[in-house]
Order: structure tokens, then sequence, then C-alpha cells
């Protein structure tokens, strides 16, 4: 096989790759809210299924969550949810999973905050929203972004589970190549292209955590 051959299949491979991550991002980011917000009500049944829901998420392996997803509404409720489901399922599962680790991260960074400065918030006339925008929120992004980083370089590898539903990504292509040309070069330029992709996110994360260091703590 060509090597450009090789490198098509590859980055269509990739595009895959691209779009799990995208997808859980968009869907995971912000669910993460409501469960962090959740886990630290002061309503106990609402704090414990928020507790629960994050237990269940970091205490079981993505891939097994992938296939329960996947396989669960056929073997649960007889359901064929057609040839299209392994793409829902995946989008579902790694969002899921993802919002569970950013909830408890969002978390940390909100109870980090110290009350004093909530209380000078008010005193200078902020209303709660106005506080919590202008002079936590800020202060929050910043102490979570760390944090948030090692989880999305973290998703870049884990999008290779994925092949568990029959995805093609570029892992999947990789092992796919590898095991019809009888060679470990496959697998070398996905590893090339798995680097190449962290190291353009930890630049992008660079470069915000720059931008948010006027806010000291």
């Amino acid at each position: 096989m060509e090597f450009s051959v090789m490198l098509e299949l590859l980055f269509s491979g990739l595009l895959f790759t691209l779009e799990i991550f995208v997808v859980t991002l968009v869907g995971a980011l912000p669910l993460g809210v409501p469960v962090a917000l959740a886990r630290m009500s002061k309503h106990k049944w609402l704090a414990w299924i928020a507790r629960i829901y994050i237990s269940v998420m970091r205490g079981t392996p993505l891939m097994l969550q992938l296939m329960a997803i996947m396989f669960g509404p056929y073997y649960l409720f007889h359901l064929n949810m057609g040839p299209d489901w392994k793409y829902w399922a995946c989008g579902i599962g790694f969002i899921i999973n993802y919002a569970a680790y950013f909830a408890e991260i969002y978390r940390s960074g909100l109870q980090s905050i110290a009350r004093g400065q909530h209380e000078a918030a008010e005193v200078l006339g902020y209303t709660r929203a106005q506080a919590f925008t202008r002079i936590v929120l800020p202060q929050v992004v910043k102490r979570v972004l760390p944090a948030i980083g090692n989880e999305v370089i973290t998703l870049v590898k884990d999008t290779s589970l994925a092949f568990v539903l029959g995805i093609m990504e570029m892992f999947s292509q990789a092992k796919a190549l590898a095991a019809s040309q009888v060679s470990m070069v496959p697998y070398a330029i996905a590893a090339l292209i798995y680097w190449v992709f962290n190291f353009i996110v930890e630049m992008a994360l660079t470069r915000v955590e720059k931008q948010l260091a006027y806010y000291h703590d």
C-alpha cells in the first residue's frame, strides 16, 4: 500500500476522532455545571443523586459504559435502535462520563473561593448574579483550567475507545492497516498524530491561562 493511501485512511479516521472530541466537549463542559450545583445542593436527595451519578461514571470503565449504552436498549427493552445508534451511543457515553469529571472539577473550584469575596461584593452593591459573573467566575475558571486541561488531553486519547462500538476512528484505522500490512508504521503515524493533536491542545490551553493571569489568587 502506498504511503499516501495509508495517510488518507488515517486522516479519515482522524475526522471521527475530532467529531468525538468536539461533541464530548460541547456536551460535557456545560452539563458538568448543573451536576456540580446538584452535588453542592442543600437538598440532600439531590446531592446524593449527583454523588451516585459521579461515583458510577468515575468508578466504572468508559469502555463498559459505552457498551452498556450501545446494547442496553436491546437487551433490556428489546429495542432495535438502527445502524446509526452506535454514533449516538458513543456521543452519549462520552458526554455523561466526562460531565462527571468536569462536575467535580467545577465543584472544587467553586468551593475554593473564600466566602469573604461574596460578602465584599455584596457590600459594593453587586447582585448575586453580578458577583458570580464578574468576581467569582473568572477566578474559578483560572483555578480549574489546569485540571480541565488534563481531562481534555485524556479525552484525546480516550477517543480510541470508540472502536468497541465499531466506529472507525483513527486508532481503529491504524489497527486495521497494521494487520493488513503486517507493519508497525500505521501505529507510529497514529501516535505522532495523537501527539501533535495534544500539543495543539496544550498550546491553546497555555494561551488561555496567560490571558487569565491578571486574576491573582
